[in-house]
């Protein structure tokens, strides 16, 4: 079982910026995949960023040029930092580890993009 606990969530106003970041209980040296997803209030959760092995990254459309997706091996940790934000970037965030085939889910840090 592996734990993902992200934090660096809050307020922010429009324009602001934020680092998200997600740490792991097990070396994410093994991971297949991390990864960054949102649920915004009444939405389904997409994809914002993805992390590979290879370190190949891929963002949604909404978010490239303003979001950029990192990771610390030394540390286990996957980071999210979130630039030029908007009301529109407000939502719950979590991070997405797989390691052999199985995906683990973090519990979530909600993001608010609001003057």
């Amino acid at each position: 079982q592996v734990q993902l606990v992200e934090s660096g969530g809050g307020l922010v106003q429009p324009g602001g910026s934020l680092r998200l970041s997600c740490a792991a209980s097990r070396s994410i040296d093994s991971m297949s995949a991390m990864g960054w997803y949102r649920q915004a209030p009444g939405k389904q959760r997409e994809q914002v960023a993805l992390i590979l092995n290879n370190d190949a990254t891929k963002y949604v459309d909404s978010v490239k040029g303003r979001f950029t997706i990192s990771r610390e091996n030394a540390k286990n940790e996957l980071y999210l930092q979130m630039n030029s934000l908007k009301p529109e970037d407000t939502a719950v965030y979590y991070c997405l580890g797989v390691w052999d085939g199985v995906h683990y889910w973090g519990k979530g840090t909600l993001v608010t993009v609001s003057s």
